[in-house]
């Protein structure tokens, strides 16, 4: 069974993305920790990152890169936050978290946006690539 994040790059479910490749997609999450907060993966579903062959690997993280650079341009922060969890969803997925304060990496404090804020959001951190 496919994963939401294979839905997502399959165009099944929507999502506010950022930008993507041949191999990578980057898109915010819909339930973020702060404004910003984004998803980079790998189009290949894959469940663990140290599953991934080593050259997806690296895009992975070159890719998520370019991803935060763009977020930082885009969102006020102190820092990107970067974390690999993977317990919530079986795909690869790199958090991308604009911080201000620790909590906003503790995946306990969220925030809410409406649907125009997240469209908003995505073209704006897209046109810092």
């Amino acid at each position: 069974m496919s994963s939401i994040f294979t839905k997502i790059v399959n165009g099944e479910i929507p999502a506010y993305k950022i930008t993507e490749d041949d191999n990578f997609l980057a898109f915010l999450d819909v339930n973020p920790n702060a404004k910003g907060h984004a998803l980079c993966i790998p189009k290949q579903e894959i469940n663990k990152i140290f599953d991934m062959p080593e050259d997806l690997y690296l895009g992975l993280m070159q890719f998520s890169r370019k991803v935060a650079i763009a977020l930082e341009k885009t969102v006020p922060c102190k820092r990107v936050g970067v974390a690999v969890v993977g317990l919530e969803v079986p795909h690869v997925h790199v958090h991308l978290i604009p911080l201000n304060e620790m909590d906003e990496m503790r995946f306990i404090n969220k925030v809410k946006l409406e649907k125009e804020e997240f469209e908003e959001l995505a073209k704006a951190i897209a046109n810092n690539l």
